[in-house]
C-alpha cells in the first residue's frame, strides 16, 4: 500500500464494484491448464513442422478441408448457441434458454460424428495413425481437441437436462460457455495450422 500511495496508484476496486466473477474460480483454472497443455502440443507442432516440413506439405494437402471447416461451423455455432442461453437465462427467458441449450448440445454433439467420419477418410488416403510425424502430430492435437470438447458435451448434456427442469445455477451455465469458447479458440487454432495455414 506504501508504494501505491507513493506512485499515486489508485485502490483497487472492492468486490462489490468488480461485479461478479463469470463462472467458476475451478474452471478458470482449467481452462488456463488446457491453455498452456495446448501451448506445449503447438510447440511440438512447430518443432516437427520446421524437422520436416515436406511431410507437413503433403499431409496437410490429404486432409478433408470440408471435415476441417464442419467442425470448425459445428464449434463456433454451438459457442453461439449457449452465449444465447446465458443471454436468455439473464434475462429470466427460462422457455428461450431451454432451446438454446438444446440447440447447442445438438451442434456439439456433430462434432464427434463429423470427426469420426473424418478419421475414415484420412485411412482411406492413407493417413493412419502409424503414418509420419504428421499424422502423429495432427491426431495427438486433434484427438486431444476432441477429448477436451467431449468434456463440454457431457458438461452440456447435464446442463441441458437441468436447465429443461429448472434445476440449475445460472454461473454453472456461464462456466460451460466459458468453457466451451476456450476449446472454440484451439479449434480455431488447430484448423489453421493443419487445414488453413500450412
Amino acid at each position: 500500500m506504501a508504494i501505491a500511495a507513493a506512485l499515486h496508484l489508485p485502490a483497487p476496486p472492492s468486490h462489490a464494484e468488480r461485479g461478479p466473477v463469470l463462472g467458476y474460480t475451478g474452471m478458470w483454472v482449467g481452462i488456463c491448464l488446457e491453455f498452456f497443455e495446448f501451448s506445449v502440443l503447438f510447440a511440438v507442432y512447430f518443432g516437427a513442422r520446421v524437422l520436416d516440413p515436406a511431410a507437413f506439405r503433403d499431409g496437410a494437402g490429404r486432409l478433408s478441408a470440408l471435415a476441417g471447416m464442419a467442425i470448425t461451423l459445428v464449434m463456433v455455432s454451438a459457442g453461439f448457441f449457449m452465449s444465447r442461453t446465458v443471454d436468455a437465462l439473464r434475462a429470466d427467458k427460462q422457455r428461450a434458454a431451454r432451446w438454446w441449450i438444446l440447440a447447442a448440445l445438438l451442434c456439439a454433439c456433430l462434432y464427434p460424428v463429423i470427426k469420426y467420419l473424418e478419421i475414415q477418410s484420412n485411412n482411406a488416403h492413407h493417413l493412419s495413425a502409424a503414418g509420419n510425424v504428421f499424422v502423429t502430430v495432427y491426431y495427438y492435437l486433434t484427438l486431444n481437441h476432441l477429448i477436451h470438447a467431449s468434456w463440454g458435451i457431457m458438461g452440456m448434456t447435464w446442463l441441458t437436462t437441468c436447465v429443461w427442469l429448472n434445476r440449475f445455477n445460472q454461473r454453472s451455465v456461464e462456466a460451460l460457455a466459458i468453457y466451451w469458447h476456450a476449446t472454440d479458440i484451439v479449434w480455431l487454432m488447430i484448423f489453421s495450422f493443419f487445414y488453413a495455414f500450412v
